[in-house]
């Protein structure tokens, strides 16, 4: 028994030195230079949950202007509402850069039903940005199921003067929903353009998100190339109207959907970019931009797609403010305008940037929603990867974790460039899409607190890369 005493006792030792040396490995002892960065951030944080304003301003855009569709009345007083907060901030310079976008119009509200058992079944329905109207008598047509673009285009003649139903749901076995939305959003893009040209009457997506219930979630499709007498209406049904559909074709394969959408597409309207920005102290020519979109789709009042983003991004700057932080590099604000329906604001400042000899470090996107900090992707070369990968130690203790390889954001992407450090935000994704591009995505859903975390997250991550981040593209001061 002693004997196994000392065993016990020995084994207890190896153990515990093994953790100590494990300990030692992974040390996390931060220099001199780290824990002024720490402390600087900390800062950042009580800044935020303390004296942050980014709530407010949500709350101002949501009540007073409201879902902001490109090329509408409401897109326009986004523009003024955006310049006036960016004038309100202090920011050196605040200026409109002109976008050419889609101007589409929804209409009167869609309708769509069948009748099976002698009974009427009321579908809860949308019609998708950029499509065109039915007949003003509407479409009454037998549907066809499938799950997939592959399934749609094996049909060829059967879908002629059907209505064809894409039924493809999230891979709930995904924990990051984004994958999941990847996953099955070409059914919603590229549905009616695969089918138009066997002469199918429409289309019926199922709603991207894994939520199942009765709110029909927009968002744009596209016709491609296609001739427009191949161009058909289309529109999403919500997640409960595509189960029962599923269901009762089942039982009844020859039932017939009457469907009737008014939504036009106008000719393209002129917009704008709204940009603020506080001038490098060191290296005005060099530039970091934090942003998001500012248009968002009619059916809510874009609370999450993407008003947090937005307002995430302008506080980081009120929070360098606030801070008397002076960074060595110009750091840029743009509210993007027309990301959901083209990126004409995307396309304008990237054609911009390059008539000047302004040179780009980074950038960052927040389009992912209002929710609980989780991390950062980045889109960089290996060098500035493993940079940004280094500053988890830092970034950790406010729940930033996941900080890896990934992509950065439909605004900033046109930026891409050998030494251009591209990040992405990334929040909690879970409930996302609960609300995503439907009638639910309202400022009531978006935590104050979770919001800014977010805007915290955001100004450490842009102190840390104006700090750090070199580029060995010579550009005259």
């Amino acid at each position: 028994m002693k004997k196994l005493s000392i065993l016990f006792m020995l084994a207890i030792f190896v153990i515990a030195c093994d953790q100590k040396k494990e300990t030692k490995t992974v040390s996390t002892e931060l220099t001199a230079e780290e824990k002024t960065d720490k402390a600087n951030i900390k800062k950042i944080f009580d800044t935020a949950l303390l004296n942050g304003k980014s709530y407010e301003w949500l709350r101002d855009l949501t009540t007073n202007v409201g879902g902001r569709l490109s090329g509408s009345p409401e897109a326009a007083m986004a523009v003024k509402w955006g310049e006036k907060v960016m004038k309100e901030v202090g920011l050196d310079s605040v200026w409109l850069q002109p976008a050419i976008v889609p101007h589409w119009v929804r209409g009167e509200k869609e309708v769509a039903n069948y009748t099976i058992n002698g009974k009427k079944v009321n579908i809860a329905i949308a019609a998708l940005g950029s499509s065109i109207a039915t007949p003003s008598n509407g479409i009454t047509a037998e549907v066809i199921e499938v799950k997939s673009i592959k399934e749609a285009e094996a049909l060829g003649e059967k879908a002629k003067g059907k209505i064809i139903f894409f039924n493809r749901p999230f891979d709930n076995t995904l924990i990051n929903t984004f994958r999941a939305y990847g996953g099955c959003v070409g059914q919603r893009v590229n549905g009616a353009k695969t089918v138009g040209k066997f002469g199918a009457l429409a289309v019926l997506v199922r709603s991207m998100t894994n939520k199942i219930d009765d709110y029909p979630h927009t968002g744009t499709m596209q016709y491609g190339d296609i001739p427009k007498s191949e161009y058909i209406p289309t529109a999403a049904i919500s997640t409960v109207a595509a189960e029962r559909l599923s269901d009762d074709l089942k039982n009844n394969p020859a039932l017939k959907i009457y469907f009737k959408q008014s939504c036009k597409n106008l000719p393209k309207e002129k917009s704008f970019n709204v940009i603020g920005e506080i001038r490098g102290s060191e290296n005005p020519k060099k530039v970091i931009v934090v942003g998001g979109h500012l248009d968002s789709w009619d059916l809510g009042d874009g609370s999450h797609d993407d008003g947090t983003g937005i307002v995430q991004s302008l506080e980081v700057l009120h929070i360098f403010k606030s801070n008397n932080i002076k960074p060595k590099n110009t750091i840029r604000v743009v509210f993007f305008m027309d990301e959901e329906q083209g990126g004409g604001g995307a396309t304008a400042y990237a054609d911009a940037v390059k008539l000047t000899s302004e040179n780009h470090l980074g950038g960052l996107e927040s389009d992912a929603g209002g929710h609980t900090p989780r991390g950062f992707t980045i889109d960089a070369n290996s060098g500035n990867t493993k940079l940004l990968k280094s500053w988890t130690k830092l970034l950790a203790p406010y729940g930033l974790h996941d900080i890896g390889k990934g992509g950065s954001g439909a605004d900033i992407g046109p930026l891409k460039a050998e030494h251009t450090t591209l990040v992405g935000y990334r929040p909690d994704s879970q409930r996302y899409f609960d609300y995503h591009h439907a009638a639910t995505d309202t400022f009531d859903k978006v935590n104050k607190r979770e919001l800014e975390l977010g805007s915290a997250s955001m100004a450490s991550m842009i102190y840390l890369m104006d700090k750090y981040l070199e580029n060995p593209d010579s550009v005259k001061q």
